[in-house]
């Protein structure tokens, strides 16, 4: 056995070096991406819940901001919605679901009957995932490693 022979049996795999902290997810499994993506935008939206539930308690009252909060819970639901319809894709389903569209109905909906709840800021809570979006988008685009 050669030298060149001990030195390639010894050195690192570059793919399992190449992204650190999934060492134990296989390279290039599209699954293994969307869960990862998947649970990279919940992370997000829920950091960005939290600090805009408490920015708008500070700045206006407890009652918009439970009012947000109920918006940003519906849209985590819907985000979570989304998700488990994106992995049915391809294996049992051809075409997207639209019935995730009645959460924000009924929400409104509900809203606009009973007065204690505010239609604008649950709204604005239910849109909280679409931000999460436009910051991984922008992360994504400044930084794609």
């Amino acid at each position: 056995m050669s030298l060149s022979d001990k030195t390639i049996e010894s050195a690192p795999s570059t793919i399992e070096n190449a992204q650190p902290g999934f060492e134990d997810a296989e390279p290039g499994n599209p699954m293994q991406d969307f869960y990862n993506l998947y649970q990279e935008l919940l992370i997000i939206t829920l950091a960005l819940t939290g600090i805009v539930f408490v920015s708008v308690w500070i700045f206006y009252s407890l009652n918009i901001a439970l009012n947000y909060l109920i918006g940003g819970c519906a849209g985590l639901l819907y985000l979570r919605m989304l998700a488990k319809d994106v992995e049915r894709l391809g294996r049992e389903k051809q075409q997207l679901s639209k019935t995730r569209l009645a959460l924000i109905v009924l929400l409104i909906l509900l809203a606009g009957k009973w007065n204690q709840l505010q239609i604008l800021p649950i709204f604005l809570g239910f849109l909280t995932y679409k931000a999460t979006l436009i910051i991984y988008v922008i992360r994504v685009a400044f930084n794609p490693d």
